[in-house]
């Protein structure tokens, strides 16, 4: 096995973990997915300072993303007037601080993430959440890619 070149590596730049965030939402399963509605990803260095007061965090690296909005399942048949769409906040350096002292890769801690800021949101229980995470590690493929024996 090669060892990776490390010599000109970079951590992901916002746009790089924006993109990371969206493959990782779309390969949610989309019964999941669906919870949120057209959820909005967007991603920070870090939380505003008034999140992580309102939120107790004494430290900005203390929190990997935040879910804000009502879901599909909370809100009313009829959205309400100058409601803002579904956000899912992802903290870029928090999770990069995690992902430095993880053995995961950057994509499943990112999976990781949004799979608990949804799931909190609509009260899943920890193994609801593992399980959505290793349905999205691993999707069965499509009907029509599986193999037939003649």
């Amino acid at each position: 096995m090669t060892a990776f070149d490390w010599t000109h590596a970079k951590a992901p730049d916002l746009d790089a973990f924006e993109a990371l965030a969206e493959a990782a939402h779309r390969a949610l399963p989309e019964a999941f997915r669906a919870l949120t509605g057209e959820v909005v990803i967007g991603i920070a260095d870090f939380a505003e300072d008034e999140v992580l007061d309102e939120m107790g965090f004494e430290s900005p690296f203390d929190l990997l993303g935040l879910f804000q909005g009502i879901g599909l399942p909370h809100g009313g048949a009829v959205p309400e007037t100058g409601r803002m769409p579904n956000r899912i906040w992802l903290y870029r350096r928090p999770i990069l601080d995690m992902w430095a002292e993880s053995e995961d890769t950057l994509g499943a801690i990112v999976t990781h993430v949004l799979v608990h800021e949804i799931g909190h949101h609509f009260g899943f229980s920890d193994d609801d959440m593992e399980a959505i995470e290793r349905a999205a590690a691993d999707p069965e493929p499509p009907a029509d890619d599986q193999e037939h024996s003649s």
